[in-house]
């Protein structure tokens, strides 16, 4: 079976540099903070072009990012209804209220007419998400958080390394937020071994709330002036991240031209050519953007239909995301505060498959396969 993200085919490209840092860190006796998480720091700092923090996952940084923008008991904040549970679950968490937006029905991204009707005296802030590696209209989100006053944080966690052009300006993924944030969970374009994240800010007070709070509110040896969490990302991961960030640029190139093999093939008369014909349409990347593409993700009209072709032909698919979060049991209690549906996630979770395309996945033979369907 083809794998979704062939992690073995890639530790065999690099096999000689994981091995050479690996034994470094075993051999330093040093495998919680130290050089190799100071020097990863840096380098993911010189990458974005802000000051990066790192901690022990994604959603710790989500956590971290609400602990340090203040969020408080009953404060409401805005988050897309389609996309993973930890931007709504963190903020819950910390006994905030999540405010469930819409999407775009082709980009996937936070509908920014939903986000604006939901702007209330008790929204504090908005969470903005780069799902499936391609960034939100930040531009869009600015202009309201600063209209109303309101902090806004970028879930990074599928698009380090995508870009987006804003008014003649590249700008990177991670560079949007107040706060921005990103997960290295191994499936990631930028993943390590295990579990891992990072913060990343322009505001030096934050920057340095950010390092107490991951560190048990911490501003010196047994000095703790807040409450705080452990989240720490061991050096043994960061040895791996510096690796895999030094080969980052040439594998999005490499997911980007896989994923244009996929557009090719879907929007060139496939649908009608299988039998029976079947609506199949790749999720849309807005032109300012470009993707990680953490996952190819078409949008099938039939997607049961769909699967059970890949499933003959033997390709892997997965299913992002079956049900939104407004409707999971863990958020029943505040359903009743909003009752209006946000159609487009609701069509996205019947719709939305994605397919294996990381650079050590063989594209060509996926469709290849296909073809003979």
């Amino acid at each position: 079976m083809i794998p979704f993200v062939n992690l073995a085919g890639q530790r065999d490209a690099y096999r000689h540099e994981f091995e050479k840092i690996e034994k470094e860190v075993l051999d330093s006796g040093c495998f919680i903070g130290g050089p190799q998480v100071k020097n990863l720091e840096k380098e993911l700092s010189d990458y974005v072009g802000r000051s990066a923090i790192t901690c022990g996952s994604g959603t710790d940084a989500l956590t971290i990012t609400l602990m340090a923008l203040g969020i408080r008991p009953g404060d409401q904040v805005i988050v897309p209804d389609f996309t993973f549970i930890a931007p709504a679950e963190c903020v819950s968490f910390l006994g905030g209220i999540p405010k469930f937006a819409d999407i775009d029905p082709e980009t996937l991204q936070i509908s920014i007419e939903s986000v604006e009707s939901l702007v209330n005296k008790k929204t504090v802030g908005i969470i903005g998400v780069d799902l499936f590696g391609q960034c939100a209209a930040f531009e869009k989100l600015r202009k309201i958080a600063t209209d109303r006053g309101l902090w806004l944080v970028e879930d990074a966690a599928q698009a380090f390394g995508a870009t987006r052009l804003i008014d003649g300006e590249t700008r990177k993924a991670c560079t949007f937020g107040d706060i921005s944030i990103t997960s290295f969970y191994p499936t990631k374009p930028l993943g390590c071994y295990g579990d891992g994240g990072a913060l990343f800010t322009s505001n030096s007070q934050l920057e340095e709330k950010i390092r107490m709070i991951a560190n048990h509110g911490s501003a010196g040896h047994y000095e703790h002036r807040m409450i705080g969490l452990n989240s720490r990302l061991d050096a043994l991961q960061a040895a791996i991240l510096r690796v895999k960030l030094t080969h980052l640029d040439e594998e999005l190139q490499v997911r980007r031209e896989n994923a244009a093999k996929y557009d090719e093939f879907f929007l060139n008369g496939w649908n009608q050519r299988v039998s029976p014909p079947l609506q199949v349409t790749p999720q849309r990347t807005a032109p300012e953007n470009k993707s990680t593409f953490a996952q190819y993700t078409l949008l099938a009209e039939n997607r049961n239909a769909f699967a059970e072709k890949l499933t003959q032909a033997e390709i892997p698919f997965c299913i992002h995301y079956p049900e939104t979060l407004r409707k999971q049991p863990c958020f029943s209690e505040i359903l009743h505060q909003q009752v209006l549906q946000n159609k487009n996630a609701e069509t996205a979770t019947k719709k939305a498959i994605s397919l294996p395309v990381c650079p050590f996945t063989d594209v060509d033979q996926i469709i290849q396969r296909l073809s003979l369907l």
